[in-house]
């Protein structure tokens, strides 16, 4: 039964349980990183408890109006009474940032307060309306001045023209006899004209009392005492923190891993070199596919479990120490139809190439192949010129270089006229742990004594 062909979303799942299987301490120390930072962000950011107070404005208003009157709201003044009065003692500068007002329906100004706590919210609420109140009177009534006198003038001039109306309409209804002439109709209708002139005037006069209380503003109640912390509460950002820099790493590794470009297939490294692949050899390293712990930073590292690959597959234990023999003594003789004089080409900082090419120049040397090893630098490979009948044979880590990389390898091959005879992949493997002895069997007379 064939298996199902491997499609992007199995290879990403693939992925992500190799990330969380084998980088989960990394994963770990990311997450509670991220608690903390997120601990530290909510004593930035966070709200802490917040309430709101409601202040009524009576009378008709327009839109710009309860702008003006929501900026008042926040104004400096405003809040640096408010903060006097507070038993806590902040300025008004501090209360800037906790103070927002904005403007609903019903000419109703909603202001918002933030504090650390749920008593002081509810105190910063109430203090910061009341002084609003007070500050908006104020005002109301400072820049009144000239509009209040323009409005008493209206007034008095209504007031006036209703008394003489009143007193004409008086007169004229004595005169009005009570036959039906065209005279007394004719007055009738003068009256209704100075009847409905008098109404008109008493409600220009209404109108003009009720203009006078807009300037009214009114608490609504005092603020209700929060319960609970507004969010995002310390805990959100804790959770949030973690949960960012989990996905973070997890991302990150996954990043990683399609931006690499390392060869690991045997194929693709041939091609890079244009050279054939010998053989594989198997080097028994005490810590396996595991980078050493050089300093502090290595020491974390291994700590955090990134001290191995996590895209190549678990490390195998060594099978034991003749079968590897039997590998290196294959690429020997392999090498035999060959050049008479080998160059062996390793990186200076391939450290499973280092310890494969010491074992095949040791080797070499109880077998009396003539077999040299030099080390080239990764990062600019250089060669020594070719000598007569001599070749080039490249040890390298599977998954180490770069297509690229082997590229200007096998340039500086060419320049140096050496001929790459071939390239011997290695593979780091864990050594077999020693077996251990069988208890050695008991005596037949102490088995006898035992019996009886």
């Amino acid at each position: 039964m064939e298996s199902p062909p491997l499609t992007d979303d199995t290879v990403r799942l693939a992925l992500v349980g190799q990330v969380l299987r084998r980088r989960w301490r990394l994963l770990a120390a990311l997450a509670v990183l991220g608690a903390l930072v997120g601990a530290g962000a909510s004593i930035l950011f966070s709200p802490g408890y917040k309430t709101t107070s409601g202040v009524l404005l009576q009378g008709p208003r327009q839109a710009d109006e309860l702008l003006t009157q929501a900026e008042i709201a926040t104004a400096s003044v405003v809040l640096d009474r408010a903060a006097a009065v507070l038993p806590w003692h902040p300025s008004g500068a501090d209360l800037k940032k906790q103070v927002s007002a904005s403007v609903a329906q019903s000419n109703v100004v909603t202001i918002t307060v933030s504090a650390d706590t749920a008593e002081h919210a509810q105190q910063l609420a109430d203090q910061v309306a009341q002084q609003y109140v007070k500050y908006s009177t104020q005002l109301a009534t400072n820049s009144a001045d000239a509009s209040v006198q323009l409005a008493q003038e209206q007034r008095e001039s209504l007031r006036q023209q209703v008394k003489l109306t009143t007193e004409k309409i008086s007169d004229l209804a004595k005169n009005v006899g009570g036959n039906l002439t065209v005279e007394s109709v004719q007055v009738r209708t003068q009256l209704e004209g100075l009847k409905t002139s008098l109404e008109q005037a008493i409600n220009d006069l209404n109108q003009a009392d009720l203009a006078t209380g807009i300037g009214n503003t009114v608490v609504l109640g005092p603020s209700q005492r929060p319960t609970s912390p507004a969010a995002p509460t310390m805990t959100q950002f804790v959770a949030g923190g973690a949960v960012l820099f989990f996905l973070v790493g997890v991302f990150g590794h996954l990043f990683t891993a399609r931006a690499d470009r390392r060869l690991r297939g045997e194929p693709e490294i041939a091609s890079a070199l244009g050279a054939p692949i010998l053989a594989g050899v198997d080097v028994a390293t005490p810590q396996g596919d595991r980078l050493p712990a050089k300093g502090l930073f290595g020491k974390v590292r291994r700590l955090l479990g990134g001290d191995r690959p996590w895209v190549l597959p678990p490390v195998a234990t060594s099978a034991d120490e003749v079968n590897r023999d039997i590998r290196y003594r294959r690429v020997l003789a392999r090498l035999a139809t060959g050049p008479a004089d080998v160059l062996l080409l390793v990186a200076d900082d391939d450290e499973t190439g280092r310890l494969a090419a010491a074992q095949l120049a040791e080797l070499a040397d109880r077998l009396s192949v003539p077999l040299r090893v030099f080390e080239y630098s990764a990062e600019r490979p250089t060669v020594p010129d070719a000598t007569a009948d001599s070749g080039v044979l490249v040890v390298l880590a599977s998954g180490t270089r770069t297509a690229w990389q082997l590229v200007r390898l096998a340039e500086a091959c060419t320049d140096g006229g050496q001929e790459i005879v071939g390239a011997v992949l290695t593979h780091a493997v864990r050594p077999a742990e020693p077996e251990k002895p069988e208890p050695a069997a008991e005596a037949p007379e102490k088995a006898l004594a035992g019996s009886a």
